[in-house]
């Protein structure tokens, strides 16, 4: 392979799936979460980790692996992860968020924010917290908190009039302890759940 074609495809695979710039500007005083020690997206306590949004060369750090701690993912193809990356980045609206522990090119942490589009609120966006997963080795380096905290922060700085996510029950005083509220009379998650694609 030449060069050139070797420096195109490392471009491809370090594309971010939205701009970075954007983490590293967020206010995590405007947070009611407290962290001890402080941390955020800029700092997020070890030299070892970076916060950042997801990369295409994440299909070969363990994101989907992590994803399955969480959830099945299903057998994912490279080609599957390039051409579901295209079409979230190309259709904007999805701020898939990681943590990376760099001495190893692993990531250990995720969460994705997705805006909806709204004609209430004055035309106003929604987001919506979804996959939130921390490698079950990392957990208790407030890695849970930071992820969270970093796209809810996110989301506000995207305009968002609110922020939504549904939990399992023994969740619910973590997600409060991070400022999210059940809502009286507001407070079902309901799904209807369809065969996967075959």
């Amino acid at each position: 392979m030449g060069l050139e074609k070797r420096l195109s495809n490392e471009d491809s695979n370090s594309e971010y799936l939205y701009q970075p710039d954007i983490l590293q500007k967020l206010d995590f005083r405007r947070s009611p979460a407290r962290f001890s020690p402080q941390i955020s997206a800029a700092r997020p306590g070890e030299d070892w980790m970076v916060v950042r949004p997801l990369q295409r060369a994440d299909f070969d750090k363990g994101f989907l692996q992590l994803l399955s701690q969480l959830t099945s993912t299903g057998n994912i193809t490279r080609k599957q992860f390039d051409e579901r990356f295209t079409q979230m980045k190309a259709s904007g609206g999805y701020y898939v968020t990681v943590i990376e522990d760099k001495r190893i090119s692993k990531i250990i942490g995720a969460a994705t924010l997705t805006i909806e589009q709204k004609f209430i609120h004055n035309c106003s966006v929604r987001g919506r917290l979804e996959d939130v997963v921390v490698n079950d080795t990392y957990r208790g380096k407030q890695l849970g908190k930071l992820i969270v905290v970093t796209v809810s922060l996110l989301a506000q700085a995207l305009g968002c009039y609110k922020m939504s996510l549904d939990c399992k029950d023994h969740l619910v005083k973590f997600y409060n302890s991070l400022g999210y509220k059940l809502e009286p009379g507001n407070s079902n998650a309901m799904n209807m759940r369809f065969e996967e694609p075959s």
